[in-house]
């Protein structure tokens, strides 16, 4: 079953309030289109940081500027974009966080995370002027989640 191609778009307060925001709705695009249990999880949580970067890193924090969340959904992926109000950034330039010296460091694993989650990302300058995260997830096969759950890999469930 064809998905039919959808677009999604809201401007976010900078405000903490609207990572939850986010993230809900993104899933709930997940979630109709197929995606299991554990697809949904790493799609949240890619959004969660996403948005957490672009209030903090590229907002600053400032409630005079928005946060820009779009998603698509294609035939084959959902594409998600989340756009800042800010400088911009070099990925380059984003230390490794699985790099000794930083380790123990409380920050640093957004980028890792969306980057490990979802199947393709990239980071961009914006309409805004400021970074623009592009991630997607490609959509699971038809019939590929077992009650909502796994995916293609899943294990096959045993009746008792």
């Amino acid at each position: 079953m064809a998905v039919a191609p959808q677009h999604l778009e809201v401007t976010l307060q900078t405000q903490v309030e609207s990572v939850n925001l986010a993230e809900e709705m993104c899933l709930r695009v997940a979630e109709a289109a197929g995606f299991g249990e554990d697809d949904c999880y790493r799609i949240g949580m890619s959004v969660r940081e996403g948005v957490i970067n672009a209030f903090h890193y590229g907002n600053q924090e400032r409630p005079d500027k928005k946060i820009h969340l779009a998603v698509d959904l294609t035939d084959e992926k959902m594409i998600i974009h989340v756009l800042d109000e800010g400088k911009g950034f070099d990925l380059a330039s984003v230390p490794n966080p699985l790099a000794e010296e930083n380790l123990l460091s409380t920050s640093g694993r957004g980028i890792f995370l969306m980057r490990s989650f979802m199947d393709e990302f990239k980071v961009q300058t914006g309409r805004t002027g400021g970074a623009e995260i592009v991630m997607s997830k490609k959509l699971p096969p038809p019939g590929s989640t077992l009650n909502g759950q796994g995916g293609p890999n899943a294990a096959p469930q045993q009746e008792a």
